[in-house]
């Protein structure tokens, strides 16, 4: 089986190409990437000594696309996955759109062209803002819990959002074309006969990945500490109650290869996946864990809420358990565990990351 992972040379590409390649005997894994991200060379290096063929080529170019080899499957793992692109004045609203809704057109139209199934991995960011924002929180120890004895909007309990929660506008813009992504895929897929299943992934965390506040925050936030670098609570109070899960990019192999399995047949085609209410933190509970780690380190208090900002999103993975049997593996734990050592290992990974 041929597999192409579109933007193989970030965190969620190559994680997946090197533990893919290596619990599968019957793969043959291709990338491609536009390499436009700081660190992504340092990936494509690595990749390439494995032996995996990589494409030079910009997924918002059609042309790009024409001397690519027929596959089997395609992986989309390529985007802007900053739910402030196009509003924080380093990416214009038009780039967004064209990385992210744009580049999926011309990934389907290949798709198309090779009956090539295949797999969006889209975000948790398509839920919708308003009510996400409604609901009612309190402070348990150092964290943001659900409050209880509320009315709450359908798709959404302590557990987490599910996939039946509203994904109406205003979203972001960044939300909004990874959605609209999502209904191009399905269309294509039914219209043109050929197996699309969308992947709505919460916050992936891990080694080696770039550590940026608005991309990565796990890496950052651990790297930041433990060089002492300024940190800050943004909002809430500014004392870091807000809440997200985490799951490693590995844990979606599983997943992965049994969605890419010939025959597979089931009708429910999107699905959540996440660390679940089990690998959820607030930035608090993060700082502490830090602090026990490196030692302590000030961080400054900022009263203003950004744009998009929220106190708690976990996904309830709930859904892919009943289907495909799939749960996250890798413990919370484990995860910081993991790019805490990272971070000791690799004392420039921020400047690397084009952070500073």
């Amino acid at each position: 089986m041929n597999v192409l992972i579109t933007g193989i040379c970030g965190f969620v590409g190559s994680s997946l190409a090197k533990v893919w390649r290596d619990t599968a005997g019957d793969i043959t894994i291709y990338g491609l990437d536009n390499l436009g991200r700081p660190g992504s060379e340092r990936n494509r290096y690595h990749l390439q000594k494995l032996g995996i063929k990589l494409f030079h080529g910009d997924i918002r170019l059609a042309s790009d696309f024409e001397t690519l080899p027929p596959m089997d499957w395609v992986i989309d793992a390529a985007a802007n996955p900053s739910v402030l692109a196009g509003v924080d004045g380093t990416t214009s609203s038009r780039q967004l759109i064209e990385h992210n809704l744009l580049g999926t057109v011309n990934i389907l139209e290949y798709c198309k062209q090779y009956h090539a199934g295949f797999i969006l991995l889209s975000t948790s960011r398509v839920y919708s803002m308003t009510p996400l924002a409604g609901i009612d929180v309190e402070r348990m120890g150092r964290a943001f819990h659900i409050k209880k004895d509320q009315q709450l909007p359908i798709g959404i309990s302590p557990s987490g959002i599910r996939e039946d929660f509203s994904t109406s506008p205003p979203i972001s813009l960044y939300g909004s074309s990874k959605l609209a992504s999502e209904v191009l895929a399905m269309e294509y897929g039914a219209t043109f006969d050929f197996p699309v299943w969308i992947n709505r992934c919460g916050v992936m965390a891990g080694a080696g990945q770039f550590g940026r506040p608005d991309q990565g925050i796990f890496a950052y936030w651990i790297n930041a500490w433990l060089r002492r670098y300024p940190l800050r609570y943004i909002g809430f109070g500014g004392d870091g109650y807000q809440v997200r899960d985490c799951f490693h990019p590995r844990d979606l192999i599983s997943l992965l290869q049994q969605q890419t399995s010939t025959g597979a047949a089931k009708t429910t085609r999107i699905l959540n996946v996440g660390g679940g209410a089990e690998n959820a933190i607030s930035l608090a509970e993060l700082s502490d864990w830090c602090a026990d780690r490196f030692g302590t380190h000030k961080v400054e208090k900022v009263l203003d809420v950004r744009r998009f900002d929220i106190p708690w999103l976990v996904m309830d993975y709930s859904l892919a358990t009943d289907i495909w049997g799939w749960k996250p593996q890798t413990s919370l734990n484990a995860i910081l565990n993991e790019i805490a050592l990272h971070a000791e290992q690799n004392p420039n990974w921020l400047e690397l990351s084009g952070v500073g």
